[in-house]
């Protein structure tokens, strides 16, 4: 009698579990292997080399691992020399195992060094920042992360250390150039305890009643303290373009002030910065990047004061102006179930009429309808123009697989544009797009009056045969 495959135990890769890098199989290796591969690594790693004596010294305790640190903070505080371009890589390499050391080596053996450590590296952002030409901001990111580690440090410390990290955060925040010093205040706010707050509040009042990046800590600060009335107060204070009407019109809903709330929320926010699609520019559509949230946070307000048609009124109006997914979504969910079939088909309805097609069809994409899609785009096959290739890209690789016909329009349209214009940067793209043509065109039974593959692309040759360079791509003899 065979016995059944089930009772076979599941066969052992031994050399899958031999290779893996765990502490166990490290172990295993033995301490002399393992310091050999360490010296090996350490001969051509720079940085590398920097932990592993910073472990070293740990072995002796913080106070040799705070000399490593230090000896590197003191070179860093007085260098003044730019650094090349090409030892960028390898500088921000080195910074970045300074921040390991310290959060890694000297955060274990004394939490309070650690954090007066990492500090002092901060700040020394401003003279590196111009020292070196970090255009691709690999030597910012360093620094943020090293913000970034502060609040989990602090949060080591007793809560009589805490009470030491606002007068540590003066300095920094006198050398502040890039708002990191700022960050780290923010924060640790929330760790601290009340008696501090109420302390560091009274002293950045005193220092820097104005500037807004002091407001923003004493905002921080109050909501800490669960001052609603102060954080609002100082949100006023600050400039209007920083205003932030909707964060406070989420506090006060959370306080249950909702008068308060809904007229914070109906505050013109008069930040200048705002988003728009190529098909957004190509209709005249710029839209604030808050509306939507606007919008939502509004509803919500008005259903937590008893007021659910006026929120569903809100709701339905901006979808019809801007057919923001999201908001539909919410509006069906808060219907009776129903109507919400009723009500979404009325949405399709508003979808398929608006006057910005592109729009149209990418909501659709993102419901998704792509039947409904498709159907819209055979219908103005005409209208398509390939400028618009973030809606048109995405909607004909999403309608590839059941509607290969959308999606051949779709193509031709984007490839056209690229040969009509000769937009030579774009030659690679046109040829995928060629390709993905004719693998549709196997698809298609029927082309509901559309030319065929083989009649498009003999128009193709004979309107841009003269464009050697994307004929010389779809060949292969180019590649892009």
């Amino acid at each position: 009698m065979v016995p059944d495959r089930a009772t076979f135990p599941a066969p052992i890769d031994l050399m899958a579990c031999k290779t893996t890098l765990s502490p166990e199989n490290l172990v295993a290796l033995g301490a002399d292997k393992l310091a050999q591969l360490i010296l090996d690594e350490a001969e051509g790693n720079a940085p590398f080399r920097k932990r592993v004596r910073a472990a070293l010294a740990g072995t002796k305790g913080s106070q040799a691992v705070a000399a490593l640190i230090d000896r590197r903070l003191a070179a860093l505080e007085k260098a003044r020399a730019m650094v090349a371009w090409e030892k960028e890589r390898a500088f921000a390499a080195d910074l970045d195992a300074t921040v390991e050391t310290i959060t890694k080596e000297l955060a274990g053996l004394d939490a309070i060094a650690a954090v007066q450590r990492l500090l002092r590296f901060i700040d020394t952002h401003g003279g590196v920042f111009n020292r070196i030409d970090d255009s691709g901001g690999r030597i910012q990111d360093v620094y943020w992360r090293a913000s970034e580690a502060v609040a989990g440090l602090v949060g080591r410390l007793s809560p009589g250390d805490r009470a030491r990290v606002p007068d540590w955060l003066l300095v920094s925040l006198s050398r502040d150039t890039h708002g990191l010093a700022g960050r780290i205040a923010i924060a640790v706010a929330p760790l601290l305890p009340e008696t501090v707050l109420a302390e560091w509040d009274r002293a950045l009042r005193k220092a820097d009643g104005d500037g807004d990046g002091i407001l923003a800590i004493r905002q921080a600060i109050a909501d800490a303290r669960g001052d609603l009335d102060l954080y609002l107060a100082l949100e006023l204070q600050r400039a209007d373009w920083r205003q932030n009407p909707l964060r406070a019109a989420e506090k006060l809903l959370a306080a249950n002030r909702l008068d308060e709330a809904l007229s914070w929320v109906r505050r013109e926010r008069k930040s200048g910065v705002a988003y728009a699609t190529e098909a957004d520019l190509a209709d005249g559509r710029i839209n604030r990047l808050h509306d939507a949230d606007r919008v939502a946070l509004e509803a919500r307000i008005m259903e937590a004061m008893g007021d659910r048609p006026a929120a569903q009124a809100l709701r339905w109006a901006a979808f019809e102006a801007t057919l923001h997914v999201p908001t539909l979504r919410d509006y069906l969910r808060k219907l009776e179930d129903f109507i919400e079939y009723e009500e979404q088909e009325r949405a399709f309805g508003v979808v398929e009429a608006f006057r910005h097609p592109y729009v149209a069809l990418a909501f659709f994409v993102e419901w998704p309808r792509l039947d409904r899609a498709a159907m819209m785009v055979l219908a103005k096959r005409s209208q398509w123009d390939g400028r618009h290739y973030d809606v048109l890209g995405e909607a004909a690789a999403a309608l590839e697989e059941k509607f290969p016909l959308a999606a051949t329009v779709l193509y031709r349209a984007l490839l056209n544009d690229i040969l009509a214009r000769a937009k030579s940067p774009a030659y690679g793209h046109g040829a995928r797009h060629l390709a993905k043509l004719e693998a549709l065109a196997g698809w298609i039974a029927d082309w509901d009056g559309l030319e065929n593959h083989v009649t498009y692309t003999l128009g193709l040759r004979k309107a841009h045969g003269r464009k050697i360079g994307f004929w010389s791509v779809v060949e292969g003899k180019v590649r892009r």
